[in-house]
């Protein structure tokens, strides 16, 4: 299994026989060089989505044509999408629910945010934020999704028992880098995790430094934009 990030909360992930771009925002994307935006989504098959914002979702239309995979992600969002956007498909699902990426498993969990698209008049609500728990290869991997520490993670962790944590922790918008360590020492066990959604704006934090510090025993990877993680 590999993990290549991205950029901000970009992530590619080889796992099974899938390869599944999650929250792909290449375009405008200061820390995605974008000369390599071709290297990046080559044989991907899928595009996993964890809530409408624009630094989530800005290429993933134009990848799902491009490429003619589908998009996944919450019901209303997804549905939207499809129906409003020829040539493209999609698999719409909701909290609770897992489907079958290329042999992967892809659980969909709660996540504590905000969802929208930008539409001429505001914000377009577009379906509920979410994370997910995706198993494969031996492991099962926790992306977060933008959240705050919630309750939910109590039995998130029990259930699916992650022992990898791909965790948004910049700050302002997210968890920062001491929640993030909180929520993990309480609610988790992993062995290896990655933070994300920091870095890109000076508004979010710039280092993984007090992550790893909170985190003794726990493997943290502080990951370089398209530099796969061997897992």
């Amino acid at each position: 299994m590999k993990i290549t990030w991205l950029g901000h909360d970009g992530f590619r992930l080889d796992i099974e026989r899938a390869s599944i771009l999650i929250d792909p925002w290449l375009t405008g994307n200061p820390m995605f060089p974008a000369d390599r935006r071709a290297e990046a989504i080559h044989g991907a098959t899928h595009i996993l989505l964890t809530h409408g914002h624009s630094d989530h979702t800005g290429d993933a239309l134009a990848i799902a044509r491009q490429l003619k995979i589908p998009l996944v992600g919450i019901y209303d969002l997804i549905s939207w999408w499809t129906a409003q956007t020829e040539g493209v498909t999609g698999i719409g699902y909701n909290k609770g629910g897992t489907v079958d990426l290329g042999g992967a498993k892809v659980t969909m969990v709660n996540a504590c945010h905000s969802s929208s698209l930008s539409g001429v008049e505001g914000p377009v609500y577009a379906g509920a934020e979410a994370g997910y728990m995706i198993a494969g290869d031996g492991h099962v991997i926790y992306v977060s999704g933008d959240t705050d520490i919630m309750a939910d993670m109590d039995w998130m962790g029990d259930l699916h028992r992650p022992d990898i944590g791909i965790l948004n922790c910049g700050g302002h918008f997210t968890m920062d880098m001491a929640r993030a360590a909180y929520a993990a020492k309480r609610y988790f066990n992993f062995k290896t995790v990655i933070p994300s959604h920091y870095r890109t704006f000076g508004l979010l934090a710039q280092d993984a430094k007090a992550l790893a510090a909170a985190l003794p025993g726990v493997k943290v990877i502080e990951p370089q934009v398209l530099v796969g993680i061997e897992v």
